[in-house]
């Protein structure tokens, strides 16, 4: 039986790395979090993996993050994605140069205050026209820059503000709600062949699918070892890091996500993500402080 690495939030613990079989969870001794086991290399870190498990648990399946774990985003990555970001975009060469350029767009995304997982909200901006849901997979990195395994995002962008001006990026991307991780991370040395993975995504809205689409990982434009390179450049991630590595499956421009709304992904191998819709009003930081503004 293949075991799986998931995040729970137990009564001691609001970030336990567990290993997951069919829906059960155990802990992994000497490890706790995801930060701890980003400090393992890859090949210690299957030896405890695939090793005997620590105690039965119960918890609330998270996305797969730390406290510690910053999430970062590349984009223009697919010939779809640079396709999209064109057509959205009131200067569209700097996609079109972006996807023919050695370095690669990348970005912070979000860190695990903004990161849900499956089952939960994610959120659509009020002060946005349209937003998208872009279904990425993404690469688990420990500190010596392997990649461990592979989750799947929902990086939720609000289309509108990135197509006014490329520089908007931080706020068309980070935001309460616009990051989605999980259900689980598969373990890289699980997966036979990481081109052969494919990518679905769905919207149903009012019980009726409204979009979906496929891909699959072998139109990645970009290779995992290129990406994680120029990541590290000049950059330190004491704790590992998350990197979402693109979207090939962009909704056309009629479509955009609405309140109520319901966004699966699924990824062979890993499983599905799904996660409702909802709206992010303007005065977040007032009402989670408890006034108005």
């Amino acid at each position: 039986m293949t075991k799986s690495l998931a995040v729970i939030e137990t009564n001691l613990h609001p970030y336990q790395l567990v290993v997951e079989q069919e829906g059960e969870y155990w802990t992994i001794p000497g490890i706790a979090t995801l930060a701890e086991a980003m400090q393992l290399r890859l090949e210690e870190l299957r030896k405890v993996v695939e090793g005997p498990v620590g105690d039965k648990v119960v918890g609330i399946l998270k996305g797969p993050v730390a406290t510690e774990i910053e999430i970062w985003g590349a984009g223009v990555t697919y010939l779809r994605s640079r396709d999209a970001r064109k057509e959205e975009s009131g200067v569209p060469d700097v996609y079109q140069r972006v996807y023919e350029a050695d370095r690669p767009e990348l970005f912070l995304k979000s860190s695990a205050v903004r990161t849900v997982g499956t089952g939960a909200d994610i959120g659509i901006r009020a002060d946005c026209a349209a937003s998208v849901p872009e279904p990425e997979v993404a690469i688990i990195v420990n500190i010596f820059q392997e990649v461990i395994g592979l989750t799947i995002c929902n990086d939720v962008t609000a289309r509108t503000i990135e197509g006014v001006n490329p520089l908007y990026l931080s706020q068309a991307k980070i935001y309460v709600g616009s990051n989605a991780l999980g259900p689980v991370i598969k373990p890289i040395w699980q997966i036979a062949s990481v081109s052969d993975i494919g990518i679905s995504a769905s919207i149903t809205r009012d019980a009726h699918v409204i979009w979906e689409a496929q891909t699959s990982l072998s139109a990645l434009h970009r290779t995992f070892e290129d990406l994680v390179s120029y990541l590290f450049r000049c950059q330190v991630f004491p704790h590992g890091v998350i990197l979402s590595t693109g979207t090939g499956i962009v909704p056309p421009m009629e479509i955009a996500l609405q309140h109520g709304d319901v966004v699966a992904i699924t990824v062979d191998e890993i499983g599905t993500l799904s996660n409702t819709v909802a709206l992010i009003p303007e005065n977040s930081h007032q009402l989670s402080l408890g006034f108005r503004a």
